[in-house]
């Protein structure tokens, strides 16, 4: 052991830490006493409920190491910070100058908290790892084998790993999250990112960063956009910013000085606790400890930026002028198309009445705000307004135009939004148009972009459309006559069952959907189980309805979706608003998910829809996620076992969502695997389903096919291909094998080819999930560590992946699986567009 962990300096620093915590009140001195600033090798921590803060959150911490300056100035503590009602946990570095109200700025874990009973290590070789309750990794520095001797937690609040020499091995000052201490550095490839609330620590919308030349703030869209910007102008940054106590200004690695040209607005000297956080709203703030609370000491971004320029003022489409927030207008012809989200709280922004959905394009049109101005800082191209409002129209992403006019009105610049936030009411040269959406029951777009009255519909459509829903209905008849009596006791027995299921839905009555769907009027899509049809709430909100139809599997289908995701609640996850079992009706009632699924975005070959890089990676993220919160985070575990990119639905944002439960099977926590019959999709089935026994890498196989077809931008089997090009998996294989990956992805998107190196890594991650064995696939919250950046992908990975058209045999039973397999309905295009 180094003597820099056994010194009499330790112990002298120990004794005066005692006799400051002496001088505090007796439950904070109880709660830190005793609490060193070092801790050795082989030392661990578990995270049991700690003391109670003076905080409206209900907030406890447990202290793990502490260190103090000087008796005037600020301390630090390091250890588990919690939401005591949520269970939901930081290990985390906070800032005190009074012991009652630390505040947190810095955290190892801030977008996946751990329970009680966590546990925190420094292992003997050197690294520091934090795992959950129930043993599942969360971070860790990665410092394994780099001859660390201890952890120390510095009198600046830098918690630093160090070797036997005191060389920095590691420090939290390289990773910050959303706040700044003194004499902490930014530097360019680190970012200040905002946390959601201040009860909600995951990453928010804003972040902060470095360029070559400048200092800038974003807000997350694709791609960023730009809201703030101090540009040095003469020279590049090539170290980056340093807040020290009374400036934020700029450093040289090169010149090995600090500049002493402020940057933003001076920042105010105190001898007590300060720091600098990037708040959830955009603004950059400094507090210090004044007296006897924390106070805001200035506003960095308000010197610079008014009220209206921040994006969130007003909310998404919302209107600023002179801080009051309005919705746009009506069009010429009187139509209505946005509405205040909450009449009384006008800054939450607005919603358009009729929200946008790219497969019904062409009913499409511009909504023209004069006179406005966008925060956004945008690089724009000199065109035509036409061209520019075509443009847009012809661009799924797309949803505004911002035209910048010159002395000729009709030349300009231009620009398209892919979101749009707060509009700055103001007298300005430039145009805002707003993608909108007219009924197509009522209206049509025309050449330019025009609203036009659409036709009446064809009559013998009407009528064959009649004449078949009358002959449904007799078929349906017929059907409930002959099956009344064998229905009618199992059916009151499924109702009384369901009212008896925890945690359950809203459940409407059949009448209650009728109206909601204006009695089924507007067809979304169907598949193998039934029909979805738009609806709208009482409240104005948007769902999607499913009426299961059929005979065989429908009870089994209805019972395991309302079951399944009933109960569950996960952003990433389709939401069940409600159901409804009555008679003979079975009916689901989702949120509506305007983009439609996954598959209309990623098999279609038309270069104006297709998904750019960053597009595609976010959803399967938030795919992964998904299925990790099935697999991991659920009371039982559930398998989906019909993972493919027509259960993946998109929302607005392309935010994507795991739906279609109806095949799902819940499986208690302490099962590894279970025996069930064959189920799913052929092409997406695991090779293990000839056993029968089957674990959750059964999902995991299953995605590691969709990534591929996101990727690649085709379907894993396509039958117009010649018989060497046919399986995506073949095609694979055979490319990895010759090291030339890039030939296979999607040559639909010119993005996608711009970062084909990207592609490519993520295309191992496809393969890592599709190894024949499944033991060798990693669970769906590793995928989510590998595509976040904390692990990396396994190597010497097997690429001779089983493929096949028709689902497998299993042995001794003939083809039986495959009947099965291909009898049972195929609930993929629950689907069609939401």
């Amino acid at each position: 052991m180094s003597p820099y962990w056994m010194d009499a300096h330790s112990n002298s620093a120990f004794l005066f830490a005692f006799l400051i915590i002496s001088s505090f009140p007796s439950t904070f001195a109880g709660l830190l006493d005793p609490c060193p600033n070092v801790a050795n090798l082989s030392t661990s921590w578990t995270n049991t409920p700690g003391e109670w803060l003076s905080s409206p959150d209900w907030v406890t911490v447990k202290p793990i190491l502490l260190s103090l300056g000087e008796t005037s100035g600020p301390g630090f503590l390091c250890g588990f910070y919690c939401l005591h009602e949520s269970n939901s946990c930081l290990f985390a570095i906070l800032i005190f100058q009074d012991v009652y109200s630390p505040q947190l700025v810095w955290s190892a874990n801030r977008n996946r908290p751990v329970r009680f009973k966590a546990t925190l290590r420094l292992t003997e070789d050197g690294n520091l790892i934090l795992a959950d309750a129930d043993g599942t990794f969360v971070w860790s520095t990665n410092t394994a084998g780099k001859s660390v001797s201890g952890l120390n937690l510095t009198e600046t609040g830098n918690l630093v790993l160090l070797d036997r020499n005191n060389e920095m091995v590691w420090q939290s000052f390289d990773h910050p999250t959303d706040s700044l201490v003194l004499q902490q550095k930014l530097v360019p490839g680190k970012k200040l990112i905002s946390s959601v609330s201040a009860s909600n620590w995951t990453h928010g919308l804003f972040s902060l960063s470095i360029t070559n030349y400048s200092v800038a703030a974003y807000i997350q869209s694709n791609p960023p956009q730009l809201y703030y910007e101090w540009r040095q102008g003469w020279d590049m940054i090539s170290g980056g910013i340093k807040y020290t106590n009374g400036s934020l200004s700029m450093y040289y690695d090169w010149r090995f000085e600090e500049d002493n040209l402020t940057l933003f607005a001076p920042i105010p000297r105190t001898l007590s606790a300060q720091y600098m956080r990037l708040g959830s709203d955009g603004h950059l703030r400094v507090y210090q400890w004044q007296e006897t609370e924390w106070q805001e000491a200035v506003d960095l971004t308000d010197e610079v930026l008014t009220e209206c320029q921040y994006p969130l003022a007003c909310e998404k489409y919302g209107i600023c002028s002179a801080g009051q927030c309005t919705c746009p207008g009506a069009s010429d012809n009187g139509t209505i198309y946005f509405r205040p989200i909450n009449e009384r709280q006008t800054n939450l922004g607005c919603s358009a009445i009729t929200p946008i959905s790219c497969q019904l394009s062409q009913y499409h049109s511009l909504l023209e705000l004069q006179n406005t101005s966008y925060y956004f800082q945008v690089d724009m191209q000199s065109t035509d307004v036409e061209i520019c409002k075509q443009t847009c129209l012809k661009n799924c992403s797309c949803k505004a135009a911002l035209f910048r006019h010159s002395s000729n009105h009709s030349i300009g610049d231009c620009s398209l939004l892919s979101d749009v936030f707060t509009i700055q009411n103001m007298e300005f040269s430039t145009s805002l148009f707003l993608k909108v959406e007219n009924s197509p029951t009522e209206k049509n777009v025309g050449e330019g972009g025009n609203v036009v009255e659409k036709k009446a519909g064809n009559a013998r459509i009407i009528l064959g459309s009649s004449l078949g829903a009358l002959f449904g209905v007799l078929i349906l008849i017929g059907a409930f006559i002959f099956l009344f009596r064998k229905r009618r006791y199992s059916e009151e027995a499924e109702e009384d069952h369901l009212d008896c299921i925890p945690g359950m839905p809203t459940r409407f009555s059949f009448e209650d959907l009728k109206a909601i769907t204006e009695n089924f009027s507007c067809k979304l899509g169907e598949g193998g189980f039934g029909s979805v049809f738009q609806g709208t709430l009482s409240n104005g909100i948007k769902v999607a309805v499913k009426n299961l139809e059929g005979l065989g599997q429908v009870k089994k289908s209805f019972l395991a979706e309302v079951e399944t995701i009933g109960s569950v609640h996960h952003v990433n996850l389709v939401r069940l608003i409600g159901f409804c079992a009555e008679k003979s009706h079975r009916l689901l009632v989702y949120e509506c998910m305007c983009n439609g699924s996954l598959d209309k975005w990623i098999f279609h070959g038309n270069r104006d829809l297709a998904l750019g890089w960053q597009s595609r990676r976010k959803i399967i993220l938030d795919i992964a996620k998904g299925l990790s919160y099935l697999h991991e985070d659920c009371r039982k575990k559930i398998f989906h076992l019909d993972i493919k990119p027509q259960n993946i639905l998109l929302d607005e944002d392309f935010n994507a969502k795991v739906s279609d439960f109806g095949l799902s099977k819940l499986i208690d926590k302490d099962q590894s695997q279970v025996v069930t019959r064959m189920r799913g999709t052929p092409g997406y089935l695991a090779p293990e389903w000839l056993t029968s026994i089957i674990t959750e890498k059964v999902d995991v196989y299953s995605f590691g096919v969709v990534v591929l077809e996101i990727l690649c931008g085709r379907k894993n089997l396509d039958r117009s291909q010649t018989e060497e090009d046919m399986h995506l998996l073949g095609i694979f294989k055979r490319k990895a094998e010759e090291n030339r990956l890039a030939d296979i992805i999607d040559k639909c998107s010119e993005d996608m080819q711009l970062h084909g190196a990207d592609v490519v890594e993520m295309m191992k991650v496809g393969a890592w999930c599709l190894q024949g064995d499944f033991a060798r696939r990693p669970s769906m919250s590793v995928v989510v560590k590998v595509l976040e950046g904390s692990v990396d992908v396994e190597d010497n990975l097997e690429y001779s992946f089983s493929y096949s058209s028709q689902p497998p045999k299993i042995a001794g039973m003939g083809n039986k699986a495959a009947d099965a397999a291909t009898a049972l309905p195929i609930p993929s295009v629950l689907s069609g567009p939401r």
